[in-house]
């Protein structure tokens, strides 16, 4: 009996002093002062924890904090149109109507078309055209085209597609104004 009573001291202490080991701490450390090292790492996290609440602040200066029920409130204006050039919007459709059109999406201002070859051309395209502005523009305009397999496009033929789409935008309008 007495050797388990020693057995069961030692595995008590043996555990005690592993568990000790673990937390990183000394079994006999005064806990009642900080030391130096603990000091200075509180002050490193407090420095970094302003550094970041500042540049949140710089991101976000009308953030003034948030909550969870921030997510169900709609704070946007349900009555804000997107807007995308209609003569610019029917002018694509119209000059690039031998390609078919793979998506449409009128709220963005993105029409992505299908390789297809003009009518007497032999080459295939495929293109991609965003209007990005309300104004009949050039600036509104950006019409990426693509030969089959990603060939590139000469500049030339990019260039004559986009000029072809203004034109025949700005004649749309003419002829809108006359009605």
């Amino acid at each position: 009996m007495k050797v388990q009573g020693i057995m069961r001291a030692a595995t008590v202490g043996l555990i005690t002093l592993a568990l000790t080991a673990c937390g990183g701490g000394s079994f006999f450390k005064r806990t009642g002062m900080p030391s130096d090292q603990d000091l200075q790492s509180r002050e490193i996290a407090r420095s970094q924890q302003a550094a970041i609440k500042a540049h949140e602040d710089r991101l976000d200066p009308d953030s003034g904090g948030s909550t969870l029920w921030d997510l169900f409130t709609n704070t946007k204006d349900p009555d804000t149109a997107v807007e995308v050039n209609k003569y610019l919007w029917q002018a694509s459709l119209d000059v690039l109507n031998f390609l078919p059109i793979e998506t449409v999406d009128p709220f963005t201002g993105v029409i992505v078309t299908g390789y297809g070859a003009p009518p007497g051309g032999g080459r295939a395209y495929r293109a991609t055209i965003y209007v990005s502005d309300p104004a009949l523009d050039a600036r509104s305009l950006r019409v990426s085209l693509q030969g089959r397999g990603g060939a590139a496009v000469s500049p030339e033929t990019q260039r004559a597609v986009e000029d072809a789409i203004l034109t025949r935008a700005r004649e749309i309008r003419i002829r809108d104004s006359k009605l």
